[in-house]
């Protein structure tokens, strides 16, 4: 062999392990710069709750407008795209041709965001929390979801043979997958219809225990599924991983017996149901041990867990009669809130980007970072139960402005601030990992080129 064919072989092209991170960092990018707006607006709300004069600085883009901005920013921005990374992976939709086509599903995902942001500050919404696409939004949206949905199939075709989807189980649960992805665009766009409303607690306004039990259950189906596809089992815990997917159908069972009908917390069968969930606070570590994780996930499945072990707990406690007629509609629920989707959920999906990015995924190592995003949401979660427990004794409190009243809301801007100073943190690194690959990708580019034209000389 020639001196130059040896060179020619040696310095190979961006191996494709490069590409499929590339796409996937393309994904998290996306989530985080998502969770840094809805931070920034987070943080503008909390400042509103203080000085509200400072609304008509922005005209009719006032408070209420906002409000939908920031949570659907939060779900169908941070929340989700971290999850369609994951589908990408496990459709091998972020290799090959494909790749080319998820990079444009992302974009169309965050445009038809955008154009829902237009459309709610301008007035428009369904009224439903979650669910306020309305006019052209509401076709939008779920067009988007619909044209990821065609990536999605595609890519599973395209790799259809491939190793990964050797075994007949392997293809049979992409394609149930596949078939169940189809029916989220129709659901949403039905879901938005102002005249279709869940289960109501008559004595609450809210959820049902049932509804509860059955969103859950959802959370918990979205656990035992997520480390399939982006790691493999472990030596051990396998008898864990067994008896928790034989409890969750016994759980499923149990839902369906209580029916969806409108039914008070007050009934013994609804808040006793609900307690059925505390097994579940020590199953899922236990589940979660019978996998390999990576070395950089560690922090961030210590986080996970822990706010596991205080999210279902201190939620079944919510639900009880007695404290649920003194906490809702305040603050109380509002923390609680803030503990299931800061504390618990963003550690999850922090936790999915991790092992999905490689080693890529110590852009989120950062320890101030980590500990001022978890203390700040721990100290928040503290200080809105506390302002609900009063809120309970006093409906005024968070109205009228007072010493104790401005304090909280002071400190919640604050933690608010160190929350949005995490985020963009994350962001930032990423986005320099994402830029020094690129150039390091370009010059290995013409590294090749050179080689090759030398080799030809």
């Amino acid at each position: 062999m020639s001196r130059a064919s040896h060179d020619h072989d040696a310095v190979r092209p961006i191996q494709p392990e490069a590409r499929e991170t590339s796409v996937l960092a393309a994904a998290a990018w996306h989530s985080l710069a998502w969770l840094v707006v809805a931070n920034v607006i987070g943080v503008w709300l909390a400042l509103l709750l203080l000085y509200p004069a400072a609304g008509s600085w922005l005209g009719e883009w006032s408070y209420g407008r906002w409000m939908p901005v920031h949570l659907n920013f939060q779900l169908y921005g941070w929340i989700s795209l971290p999850l369609v990374a994951w589908l990408l992976k496990v459709y091998q939709a972020e290799r090959g041709f494909a790749a080319h086509w998820s990079r444009g599903a992302l974009w169309l995902w965050s445009l038809a965001l955008t154009v829902g942001a237009y459309s709610w500050l301008n007035g428009h919404s369904s009224g439903k929390l979650f669910l306020d696409w309305t006019g052209y939004s509401r076709v939008f949206f779920p067009a988007s979801i619909f044209f990821l949905w065609l990536v999605l199939a595609g890519a599973f075709l395209q790799h259809f043979r491939s190793p990964e989807n050797a075994s007949a189980a392997i293809r049979g649960a992409k394609l149930l997958g596949l078939a169940l992805l189809a029916l989220v665009p129709v659901a949403i766009y039905m879901a938005a219809d102002p005249s279709i409303y869940p289960p109501v607690n008559p004595d609450s306004g809210g959820p049902t225990g049932a509804s509860q039990l059955e969103s859950v259950l959802v959370i918990v189906l979205i656990l035992f599924l997520l480390p399939y596809g982006i790691t493999r089992r472990g030596p051990r815990g396998k008898q864990w991983i067994t008896a928790a997917w034989i409890l969750f159908v016994l759980e499923c069972l149990l839902c369906l017996g209580l029916g969806r009908r409108d039914v008070s917390h007050h009934r013994p069968t609804q808040f006793i149901s609900l307690g059925s969930l505390l097994v579940w606070v020590p199953l899922i570590p236990a589940y979660y041990s019978g996998f390999c994780w990576h070395r950089n996930t560690r922090q961030w499945r210590i986080a996970v867990l822990a706010w596991w072990a205080l999210l279902i707990p201190t939620g079944w406690c919510l639900f009880l009669p007695g404290v649920l007629d003194h906490l809702k509609f305040t603050d109380g629920l509002v923390g609680h809130s803030l503990m299931a989707m800061a504390g618990f959920v963003t550690s999850l999906l922090i936790l999915l980007l991790v092992v999905l990015l490689g080693d890529d995924g110590d852009v989120f190592d950062s320890r101030w970072a980590f500990f001022a995003w978890q203390s700040a949401t721990f100290a928040y979660v503290v200080i809105m139960l506390l302002a609900g427990w009063i809120e309970g004794n006093d409906p005024t409190f968070t109205m009228v402005p007072s010493a104790m009243r401005n304090a909280i809301y002071g400190l919640r801007l604050v933690l608010g601030v160190a929350m949005t100073a995490a985020s963009c943190n994350w962001l930032l690194r990423l986005t320099m990992r994402m830029r020094t690959t690129t150039i390091r990708s370009h010059r290995s580019s013409s590294t090749t080129r050179s080689l090759r034209e030398a080799a030809s000389v």
